[in-house]
């Protein structure tokens, strides 16, 4: 590996880890509510409103982005996403009423959502086109990553007795945790490079140019430069709407994956796993447990993507990881439909959910969301799919507690492969392939003429 392919490897993993404290924060709430209810004598409507709080944030995260991240810069957004993640940390760990910590809850779901629009877009504005998808599912491991890294943070600082904290108020530590990672974070990204292509963008082609002779090999620079250039002159004058003609196949494919990505159930499973695998007959010491191994299998399961992303294309592994994801809920509810869910294979065909999952849907909507769109509209466009996204966890969020009530796991179940299915055909019929394409061709692959 070159000098500067090694640069955009490490700035690429610096900016991803927006992607850790992201999971970090959604998932550290499994372990820090109940102390929370038993301390603050939360009725359901407060903790739903505590829960909820994070999500309201995220979706003022994601709007604040789509406005300040053209105007400030993608590096000056960035550092302001993990400023939120260190305050919401600091917040929580030391609140003192619980309006206090649905605040702190609420400014960190604002990184959040800062988060999951600028990383990825940073990440693959600043990537090679050779090495982009790669570079981009380091998002989605992160992502992974800082979910588990939560869960084992809860169960350690369960374990143990702290002179600083009492084990009625435990969970301050479990919030507290997160401020490393965002030190870290924040400490790193001063190393980072503002994204060549929103300088050029904004008119300054001489700092665009110093960026890339740092972090391109020599015969690399002139090339993209040259593209950089003519993408900026065609853009001049253009209004950056959403609404025009040639933005209409990319926006409708942005926003359907965006949606179907959540209605394939990942949150569901990851976060009511605990509740399946009780109707499934598990106790609850074991359906923890398995709750941990189905985050290690996601985890393993995105270097998947991230190896083979770019040598088979986008549109191969997302259908491949839905045709798998599409069997393996089937043959889920039809265990639970005949009731034969005592068995070994309800674990392998949720963990095979899982695998199939995070080497195709998880990382790749991530992927095909931020190259798809001109640099001029990127921002607006991406910001607005992510927003759709946090819409549908919310949704999924509604859905699935009284769905599992109502008509149980089995239906559930096959609800989600149904709209799995419908993202197969979709994803098949009408998703363009990008794998290697530079951002400024992505023109050719997706506009229509003006």
């Amino acid at each position: 590996m070159s000098i500067a392919g090694f640069r955009q490897q490490v700035v690429c993993l610096i900016v991803a880890m927006g992607g850790l404290l992201f999971g970090f924060d959604t998932a550290v709430i499994s372990g820090a509510i109940i102390p929370l209810k038993q301390q603050f004598s939360l009725d359901t409507a407060m903790e739903g409103w505590l829960v909820s709080s994070g999500l309201i944030g995220c979706i003022i995260g994601v709007l604040i982005t789509g406005i300040l991240s053209d105007r400030i810069g993608r590096k000056k957004t960035i550092l302001l996403a993990g400023w939120m993640f260190l305050l919401s940390a600091v917040g929580c760990a030391f609140a003192p009423s619980v309006f206090i910590l649905v605040l702190s809850r609420m400014i960190g779901g604002i990184g959040v959502g800062m988060a999951s629009v600028i990383s990825p877009m940073y990440i693959t504005e600043f990537a090679p086109a050779a090495r982009r998808g790669q570079m981009v599912a380091y998002y989605q491991l992160a992502i992974t990553v800082g979910i588990v890294l939560a869960y084992a943070s809860n169960a350690w600082l369960d374990g143990i007795d702290l002179a600083w904290f009492s084990r009625a108020e435990i969970w301050r530590p479990m919030f507290l945790v997160m401020a490393v990672p965002s030190l870290a974070f924040l400490v790193l990204l001063a190393k980072v490079p503002e994204s060549p292509r929103w300088l050029m963008s904004r008119g300054k082609a001489d700092k665009a140019a110093q960026v890339m002779q740092v972090i391109r090999d020599p015969e690399e620079v002139e090339k993209e430069m040259y593209e950089m250039t003519n993408a900026a002159l065609k853009a001049n004058g253009k209004t950056g709407s959403l609404w025009l003609p040639a933005i209409r196949l990319p926006l409708l494919i942005g926003v359907v994956l965006a949606i179907l990505q959540q209605f394939s159930g990942i949150n569901a499973i990851i976060y009511y796993g605990p509740s399946i695998f009780e109707a499934a007959g598990f106790d609850s010491s074991n359906a923890l447990l398995l709750q941990v191994v189905i985050g290690g299998v996601n985890v393993l399961a995105t270097f998947i993507a991230i190896r083979l992303v770019d040598r088979y294309g986008r549109k191969s592994l997302l259908k491949a990881g839905l045709a798998g994801i599409v069997l393996s809920l089937i043959l889920c509810g039809l265990l639970f439909y005949t009731g034969n869910t005592r068995t070994p294979l309800l674990l392998v065909l949720m963990l095979f959910y899982i695998a199939c999952f995070a080497f195709s849907l998880g990382p790749i909507t991530w992927i095909i969301i931020n190259e798809i769109f001109p640099t001029e509209v990127r921002v607006k466009a991406v910001a607005f799919c992510t927003l759709m996204l946090w819409v549908a966890v919310w949704a999924v969020g509604q859905f699935v507690p009284w769905l599992l009530t109502t008509a149980g796991p089995a239906v559930m179940f096959w609800i989600f492969a149904l709209f799995s299915a419908a993202n197969f055909f979709f994803s098949w019929k009408v998703v363009k392939e990008t794998k290697g394409r530079s951002l400024e061709e992505m023109e050719e692959v997706f506009m229509a003429p003006h």
